[in-house]
């Protein structure tokens, strides 16, 4: 018997023929459960099940952005061959004649619902009687869909959900007049002015940085995708991952729209003296905004750190490469005193030196900290 597998695999192959496969052939495979494992990879597995031996060869997928609480996600009389739940998501797999069906609902509202079927026709049928009127209205001017990677136990990982998103206008008046400027600049951007391929907002912490970047997916909808990478330091850590991300979501590189990779709070990986390995990481990251593997792909990168300009590596910042580069700081005196009177609040006494969002939210709200501190005057000697 011959197999190819490794201990966290969940599918491996068993007993190959002798001779080249007919492609119409059942799939011969079995399920190798370990500790890694959960009940939802459980399901998983026997969803592939009869799709894999060729029982059920069609398979239909349908993803719901907000599916309603109460949606049942599979037909009426359908018999339900598992289900688990817990805080963030749960699934199911349904069975019926012909065909079965695996919905996974995640914490955010989104629900992905596969069928897999006989025939064509009625996977087609079994999804559209699963997914009928499951959908949630919602305000579509007040959201946006974004994207968000991150690396589980086996492969990256997207899941798509509908975040708040401010229209620009609205909050222009949270950032310094300069700053306005220059995301006026980058909020109206047409997709025909595309040069560089990197964003870069720095500036030090509660500057409205990725409060700007919801805006700007909001006015870039209609031509980008914007994906938070939840852990940038994994993806130019591990080749794999970083050609998943490269190549979209389903391997689209033919999608019309372009697609804006955020990454969030990445000092260690720009900053000028990046030790040797971050220095490699960096090299990928530049490579995906100008070099071989950026070639063809609609990609965009939009970083976001707290490091001054002047401590950011030389070549993150090399003319042509970025799109924009913006210093997102604090408002000056005047400008907080400003902010403070359109919220009918007032008190701007104490930022004479300017101030932060932040800072200005939390003056207008009233600022609670929680809080236990001793003053301690620690005696010489004493192990500092």
């Amino acid at each position: 018997m011959g197999s190819v597998s490794t201990r966290n695999e969940p599918l491996r192959l068993v007993d190959p023929p002798r001779r080249p496969q007919d492609p119409g052939e059942p799939f011969p495979w079995s399920a190798t459960i370990d500790s890694t494992y959960s009940t939802r990879d459980a399901i998983d597995a026997l969803a592939l099940a009869p799709f894999l031996r060729g029982d059920q060869p069609f398979a239909r997928q349908a993803h719901l952005d907000r599916a309603r609480p109460d949606a049942a996600l599979r037909p009426a009389g359908s018999r339900i061959v598992r289900a688990v739940a817990d805080d963030d998501s749960s699934a199911l797999l349904a069975a019926g004649d012909g065909w079965s069906l695996r919905a996974v609902r995640w914490g955010g509202g989104s629900a992905t619902v596969e069928v897999t079927a006989s025939t064509d026709e009625l996977a087609i049928a079994v999804l559209a009687e699963a997914t009928e009127g499951a959908a949630q209205p919602r305000d579509a001017d007040a959201t946006v869909e974004m994207g968000f990677w991150h690396m589980d136990v086996r492969r990256p990982a997207r899941r798509r959900r509908q975040i708040t998103a401010p229209v620009w206008p609205e909050i222009r008046g949270n950032y310094a007049a300069d700053v306005a400027a220059g995301l006026d600049r980058l909020m109206g951007l047409a997709v025909t002015e595309v040069r560089g391929r990197l964003v870069l907002l720095h500036g030090e912490p509660g500057t409205g940085k990725t409060t700007a970047l919801r805006a700007l997916a909001r006015a870039w909808a209609p031509w980008c995708q914007v994906d938070c990478v939840v852990d940038p330091e994994e993806l130019f850590s591990n080749p794999g991952y970083l050609m998943e991300v490269a190549a979209g979501a389903d391997g689209d590189d033919e999608d019309s729209r372009w697609r804006l990779l955020v990454l969030e709070d990445c000092d260690e990986l720009i900053r000028g003296e990046a030790k040797e390995a971050a220095g490699q990481k960096l090299s990928r990251l530049l490579n995906l905004t100008d070099g071989m593997l950026g070639q063809g792909r609609k990609v965009l990168i939009a970083i976001t750190t707290n490091e001054d300009l002047s401590r950011l590596h030389p070549a993150v910042v090399r003319p042509g490469r970025c799109l924009a580069q913006l210093e997102v700081g604090r408002l000056s005196a005047t400008e907080a005193r400003d902010w403070l009177a359109r919220q009918n609040h007032t008190g701007a006494g104490s930022f004479t030196d300017g101030a932060t969002l932040a800072e200005l939210v939390a003056h207008r709200d009233g600022d609670i900290h929680i809080q236990s501190t001793t003053d301690h005057t620690p005696d010489v000697g004493m192990y500092l």
